[in-house]
């Protein structure tokens, strides 16, 4: 057997300083290679960054809740009711608190909000709440008992301090 011979050398020796040529641009530029992440990602960062920037990074890359999101604040109504006839006024606190944020002009979360903090002995927070529903609806059909709960939360805190 007669040793490995090269009949045209040229193209066999510039096919392979393509490939190394090739392979060598692909290494030094990460961001040509096709990826599900988006152009706009952060690339890794060294073990110097500081923990301000991995804050940074860490926001950029978290998942955002819609701040206006109507559909979600009725949901969190519901399931705060549902809290509420349980007897879990944390639980329905942290509903009503998530409706109050999803839909931030609506004056029912508020109100429901002021029950859940009364019923587990938030006075001051409870007045809060239910002025916060009177600001957003002046007009409220049961406004007048609203402002009764609300002058008989205030006796009551007023008691506490004495």
């Amino acid at each position: 057997m007669k040793g490995l011979r090269v009949t045209r050398p040229i193209p066999a020796v510039a096919a392979l300083f393509l490939l190394l040529a090739a392979g060598q641009a692909h290494a030094e530029d990460p961001q040509q290679e096709s990826s599900s992440k988006p152009a706009d990602a952060p690339t890794a960062t060294s073990p110097k960054s500081t923990a301000k920037q991995k804050k940074e990074i860490a926001t950029r890359n978290a998942p955002d809740q819609p701040a206006w999101d109507p559909l979600r604040a009725e949901k969190d109504l519901e399931v705060g009711q549902y809290y509420m006839k349980k007897g879990d006024w944390d639980a329905a606190i942290d509903r009503f608190q998530d409706a109050t944020v999803a839909k931030p002009g609506y004056a029912i979360p508020f109100r429901y909000l002021a029950e859940a903090q009364e019923k587990k002995g938030l006075r001051k927070q409870a007045i809060k709440s239910y002025q916060r529903y009177l600001d957003l609806y002046p007009h409220a059909e049961d406004g007048d008992k609203v402002r009764k709960k609300i002058e008989k939360l205030y006796k009551n805190v007023e008691k506490e301090k004495k």
